[in-house]
């Protein structure tokens, strides 16, 4: 089978097109690497490097301010949604097919400016990462983070995750923690005996119900928090009083506050249950306070607005390079059956993005 060739002459709709008909679910990323990876190789105004499926691309220039640009190019699991087909719903066209939302519109767009951009307004740095849809251990940009944070360095960055268009400050953080009730073990005939463990969290389960999500304002963007069950599991058989109960709780939190500060409010919400964390990860204040900010935003015509969920701007944020989201396509597609990205937003980000780095 012939490798796949990028044409980063093409428009960006037809790079998104090509990127997309070549599976990359996470874990098999190899060969969208590699396509990347020669399309970028003749290209002399760029240094380009690899580190596993990453593939990172730099310019230098002598200019006194870099950018960082992101995303990934891996997907979750295809199903039945491959080869991409363009549709039209309501007069607008879309191309429809899995990652073109999440996120090898962005992907494109990026691949396209980068081989374009041979003597930019800025220096630039363009990340193209592996393993973004599984585990965060695997995420091979907070690899870099740990092994070689000075390719990452910079005064801005911008994560190509889908925005429709809109620029998103920073993101929520979000933390993982497993409630338990312990209890007594019993027949269920002779209930007495024992204490329910899985009756203990009932008052947990009546302070989430009424809990009153905060909105909280940050650098001038609300960031809606939100605290929920998200799993329960107790119970030993059909016929005996359980000894231990368990409720997996999520909080997103606002970017005024750290992964450790969002711990103490939940243990102040449940100060009768023991807490166990078992996945964290910290927010992003919005990055809109960086010189560089007011120039892109006014470059790409955004008001900017707040990302509620967690994206890997939060990686960037932690090394002190302030940064946001902006990407075509639509986040509510992403992962979906009928994954699909409109082409004029594929387009809008481009032309914007061209507009900021080139200095028009």
């Amino acid at each position: 089978m012939p490798h796949p060739v990028l044409d980063l002459t093409a428009s960006s709709i037809e790079i998104t097109r090509a990127l997309c008909d070549i599976p990359s679910v996470s874990g098999d990323e190899k060969q969208i690497a590699d396509a990347v990876e020669q399309a970028l190789s003749g290209l002399t105004h760029l240094e380009v490097m690899r580190d596993g499926d990453t593939i990172i691309a730099r310019t230098d220039r002598g200019r006194d301010k870099r950018v960082v640009l992101a995303g990934h190019l891996d997907t979750v699991p295809i199903k039945d949604n491959l080869p991409t087909r363009f549709e039209t719903i309501d007069g607008r066209e879309y191309l429809w097919g899995r990652g073109t939302v999440d996120m090898k519109a962005g992907v494109a767009v990026q691949l396209k400016l980068a081989a374009e951009l041979v003597d930019p307004a800025v220096d630039l740095t363009w990340v193209w990462y592996d393993h973004e849809e599984v585990a965060a251990e695997l995420n091979s940009l907070g690899r870099i983070v740990q092994t070689r944070p000075e390719l990452l360095v910079g005064d801005f960055a911008i994560l190509s995750e889908p925005t429709s268009a809109r620029v998103e400050g920073g993101c929520n953080g979000s933390l993982r923690v497993e409630l338990r009730a312990f209890g007594t073990r019993a027949h269920s005939g002779r209930s007495w005996v024992g204490e329910n463990a899985i009756h203990k969290l009932a008052p947990a389960l009546a302070a989430l119900a009424a809990y009153e999500p905060a909105t909280i304002e940050v650098d001038g963007l609300a960031y809606r928090e939100g605290l929920n069950a998200v799993g329960i599991s107790g119970g030993v058989a059909g016929n005996v009083i359980p000894d231990e109960g368990m409720i997996h709780v999520n909080y997103r939190f606002a970017p005024d506050k750290s992964v450790e500060q969002a711990l103490a409010h939940v243990r102040e919400i449940f100060p009768d249950y023991d807490i166990t964390v078992v996945d964290r990860a910290e927010s992003a204040r919005p990055g809109l306070n960086a010189p560089l900010a007011a120039d892109f935003l006014a470059a790409v015509g955004s008001e900017p607005l707040p990302k509620y969920g967690w994206t890997d701007v939060a990686r960037f944020s932690a090394l002190g390079v302030p940064a946001v989201n902006y990407g075509p396509g639509d986040a509510l597609k992403a992962h979906a059956d009928d994954e699909r990205c409109a082409t004029d937003e594929i387009t809008a980000c481009e032309n914007g993005l061209r507009r900021w780095l080139s200095g028009a």
